[in-house]
């Protein structure tokens, strides 16, 4: 009996032991096995059905995409680095080119501005204002008369009284407005009628309560002779209304008239107070007669600060590409990000190169001559006296130093031209980089598309390792306690 139990006792234990082997097998674990009095336990440690599937999935499933993530982050951060360092270098050549483009303008080395200086006993006649047309010169201006739009009053009725029908012409030129009055109206209604018309030719209506009654007042809308008024009532118009005309249609004390003036002893009249076109650039902004002094005189404010408005580029330029190719010996801090970058080097040479020559066929011939100086670390400077003693000196050579066809401002503009315009050097890099970028967006969504593929396999297989493990487990329980229980029968047999 105690053989036949022995000899039973071995094979459930074989039995176990090829249970296990399979188990190890599937699970790529290696369970632990031992016998007691002829008995065999199974277990697993840390697997079957307490087994973590989410952690060790995520392990798994980190570890597989550690690589190719990596390369791409690590591309994608260098590829952002290299376009913003780009970006930067880009919009401070922006900024040379805006100020270029001031300092280009019509405008900039063309303003003028122009005083008005009374003579003797007379009073100021006005303002001049100038345009980029005006020449410099002295000039004495002589305003005999102002121009005056036309005026015209009505006799005085009582308010509310009915003037008469009829038909009133009022004609300013060429254009002449027909009123119909109806026998109800009065001074006030043909006031309103003749400024609400369609076809008031140039007339604006005023009631005036006088101390002897309401009085129509008839205005011109601009001065001078041009554009007096004449009033006549037509021949079927009541007595009231003829009266109204005639009365309206007689001189007073403010006529029309233009303003005359002589510039150097030449006659000129205006049908304004704003006298245009007497002589290029300038304008009279005529309030009083008398006899002045007109000087015209450049005005280099303009200039001077679009030179100022380029230093100032410039340096911030400087201060940029400082930033941008910076290395700290130290290694306390990371290198600028262009640091040996091709299109950089390539930048201040050409820069560099334009601002070091001279402007051949110009007098003043370089920036130093105008004040302009470049300091040791790489930023400009401005010497307004310097400047300033240029522009009193040749202001034309000054213009042509920077806006001439070979001026400073028009080759580094050119040179500029070369990187930053569309399909240029600058603006090509900053597209390829950009592409890159997309290229790593498309990598980086089917790295994780793949990775989220990878999941789902090993969730599922992990899933399914789990729930054998589990059911081998109870399997191995029952048969530990059956065999024990069998050993025990057989021992006291």
């Amino acid at each position: 009996m105690t053989t036949t139990s022995s000899t039973g006792g071995n094979s459930l234990s074989s039995l176990l032991n090829s249970l296990t082997a399979a188990t190890t097998g599937s699970g790529g674990s290696t369970p632990s096995s031992g016998s007691s009095g002829g008995s065999g336990t199974l277990s697993a440690a840390g697997i079957g059905s307490g087994l973590d599937v989410n952690s060790i999935v995520t392990a798994l499933v980190n570890d597989r995409k550690a690589a190719s993530q990596q390369q791409i982050t690590t591309r994608t951060n260098q590829t952002n680095s290299l376009l913003n360092g780009l970006t930067s270098l880009n919009s401070a050549l922006g900024g040379i080119q805006t100020a270029l483009a001031t300092l280009s303008a019509a405008s900039t080395f063309s303003s003028y501005n122009a005083t008005l200086t009374a003579q003797g006993s007379s009073s100021s006649i006005g303002t001049a204002t100038t345009m980029s047309s005006a020449h410099p010169g002295t000039y004495t201006i002589a305003v005999s008369q102002l121009a005056t739009a036309q005026k015209r009053a009505s006799s005085p009725v009582t308010s509310g009284t009915p003037v008469g029908a009829g038909t009133l012409n009022i004609t300013v030129g060429s254009t002449t407005m027909n009123l119909a009055v109806s026998a109800t109206d009065t001074l006030s209604s043909i006031a309103t009628a003749i400024n609400n018309s369609s076809t008031n030719p140039g007339v604006t209506a005023t009631i005036v309560n006088g101390t002897n009654g309401q009085q129509l007042m008839l205005s011109s809308s601009k001065t001078g002779v041009a554009n007096a008024f004449t009033v006549s009532a037509n021949a079927t118009s009541s007595s009231g209304l003829s009266s109204l005309a005639n009365t309206l249609n007689r001189p007073g004390s403010t006529e029309a008239q233009d303003a005359k003036l002589t510039l150097d002893g030449i006659a000129v009249t205006s049908p304004t107070n704003s006298v245009s076109g007497m002589m290029d650039g300038v304008t009279l902004n005529l309030t009083g007669t008398g006899t002045n002094t007109l000087t015209v005189a450049q005005d280099n404010t303009a200039a001077t600060n679009a030179i100022q408005g380029l230093v100032d580029a410039y340096t911030s330029y400087a201060k940029t590409v400082a930033s941008l190719s910076s290395f700290d010996t130290t290694g306390a801090n990371p290198p600028g990000v262009l640091l040996g970058d091709n299109t950089l080097t390539s930048v201040q040479s050409q820069i560099a190169s334009v601002l070091s020559n001279s402007v051949k066929g110009n007098s003043i011939g370089t920036l130093a001559n105008v004040g302009i100086t470049r300091n040791a670390d790489g930023t400009m400077s401005l010497d307004t006296d310097k400047l300033a003693a240029a522009f009193q000196s040749n202001p034309s050579a000054v213009k042509d130093l920077f806006t001439g066809p070979n001026g400073y401002g028009t080759t580094l503009n050119n040179t500029i031209n070369t990187y930053t315009q569309s399909g240029g050097i600058i603006s090509s890099r900053i597209g390829s980089l950009n592409d890159t970028l997309t290229q790593l967006g498309t990598q980086q969504t089917a790295l994780d598309n793949r990775m989220a593929t990878y999941q789902t396999q090993l969730q599922q297989q992990y899933t399914a390792l789990d729930t054998l493990m589990s059911s081998l487990n109870n399997t191995s329980t029952y048969l530990t306690t059956a065999l024990a229980q069998l050993n025990d029968s057989g021992s006291k047999n």
